[in-house]
């Protein structure tokens, strides 16, 4: 995955607190055992941290005095994307809602953006205090996305992806069709406490991968407002790969097997990795929204 080296990013849309102190808001589920469960509980990639029974805390990201705000100093151009880790991140950020304010105007419609939220540890979000160990999530009370960079080591290493920048990108764009759902009103589909292969919290999880297929097959062609070209410039079938390779990662099943040893599709959340990568590769492969109804 490249960028445009000249285009401008937007670090208006990241929000860095990545090294503050998080005052208040604490968390119920810890690191450790405990954390790996609740790893396993919310990802991938969990909606809000109240349903994982977190506590209650503050509606903004806390910020102390020791963030530095890295993003905003040091993310400033495509070729810094291409460079950095955190960069990238942002510019997948940009490319994912420059996509999505152009669809949903080409629709008839006015999207609404939502930040990401780099942080380290823990923080605050208008659904509740949460550590790292949640993964990355979105808020639909706040309508923003939640990150801890080291998730994706964690991916890695626990989980057995491949890893690669287009395994981030996809991460980031899932949790983009989460707030997509938010929008259009089908994210309060999954609130409706049940599990199970079947059940509406695995249709809304399998319906933002579509939506991050959707993404993924218009990046190299969805123009950049600072240049007017795209700011993704090349995708490969191997960026691809690795994309499918992380939502195979994190199947309920794949995760079941890895934790307790056996699969028990009554208690899945997230759908299987089979599910996860053939409704990536549906958004993928037909980039039309209208093709991700989970729902029939």
């Amino acid at each position: 995955m490249q960028f445009d080296d000249d285009a401008q990013l937007d670090t208006s849309e990241v929000q860095d607190v990545r090294g503050s102190r998080i005052p208040g808001g604490r968390a119920t589920i810890g690191g450790g055992i405990a954390g790996i469960i609740a790893l396993v509980l919310g990802l991938l990639f969990g909606v809000g941290p109240e349903n994982l029974g977190l506590s209650s805390g503050d509606q903004e990201p806390s910020v102390g005095a020791s963030s530095v705000a890295q993003v905003q100093q040091a993310c400033r151009t495509g070729r810094d994307a291409n460079a950095r880790e955190d960069c990238r991140l942002v510019a997948v950020v940009n490319s994912t809602q420059d996509f999505w304010r152009q669809e949903f105007a080409r629709r008839g419609g006015t999207y609404r953006p939502a930040q990401t939220v780099f942080f380290t540890g823990r923080v605050n979000t208008a659904c509740g205090a949460a550590t790292s160990a949640v993964g990355p999530f979105y808020c639909p009370a706040d309508q923003r996305v939640y990150l801890d960079l080291g998730f994706f080591n964690e991916l890695r290493t626990q989980f057995g992806a491949t890893g690669g920048p287009f395994a981030q990108a996809y991460v980031v764009a899932h949790e983009y069709g989460h707030h997509i759902q938010n929008l259009i009103g089908t994210l309060q589909r999954a609130q409706d406490g049940r599990q199970g292969a079947g059940s509406n919290a695995v249709k809304v999880e399998l319906q933002a991968d579509c939506y991050a297929g959707v993404w993924a097959h218009h990046a190299t062609r969805t123009p950049d407002e600072s240049t007017g070209r795209p700011l993704i410039t090349s995708l490969t079938d191997e960026d691809i790969r690795d994309g499918l390779d992380a939502a195979a990662a994190v199947g309920d099943d794949r995760i079941q097997e890895k934790i307790q040893g056996r699969v028990t599709p009554e208690s899945w959340t997230h759908g299987s990795a089979e599910q996860r990568q053939q409704w990536f590769y549906q958004g993928y492969r037909t980039g039309d929204m209208a093709q991700c109804n989970t729902f029939r």
